[in-house]
């Protein structure tokens, strides 16, 4: 069986490093966008399983990179786990509206990720 992709979407590097390590040790290959539009290239080329996403980055938010991958043949059964600092309801219900499959909260917990990451690619 062949490593299940995982595309990680953050601009902050202390958090890609983290989930890069994480997912690396979990089995999984992961790969690393920072900013939406790089986000979109890697998904069509490489088409995840999954992908984790940030909401508030430069450029285009997570918000719209969730919508275009969920709109587009190539990547619309890829799962969507959002992380993000935006923990408020609106946030979440809005997250949830434009596609993704999960939503957590920064800071976050290594052990629900990786749960949650499981879960999703049964």
């Amino acid at each position: 069986m062949s490593e299940k992709k995982i595309l990680i979407v953050d601009d902050e590097p202390s958090i890609v490093l983290s989930l890069d390590y994480l997912m690396r040790k979990n089995g999984f290959k992961p790969f690393i966008a920072r900013n939406g539009e790089e986000a979109l290239t890697i998904a069509e080329s490489e088409i995840p399983e999954l992908v984790i996403l940030d909401i508030m980055m430069p450029g285009m938010d997570g918000y719209e990179v969730c919508e275009k991958l969920k709109s587009n043949p190539l990547t619309q059964s890829t799962k969507i786990i959002f992380l993000s600092a935006k923990s408020g309801k609106e946030a979440i219900e809005k997250g949830m509206s434009v596609g993704a499959d999960k939503y957590l909260t920064k800071p976050f917990n290594t052990k629900q990720i990786m749960q949650e990451v499981m879960n999703l690619l049964q």
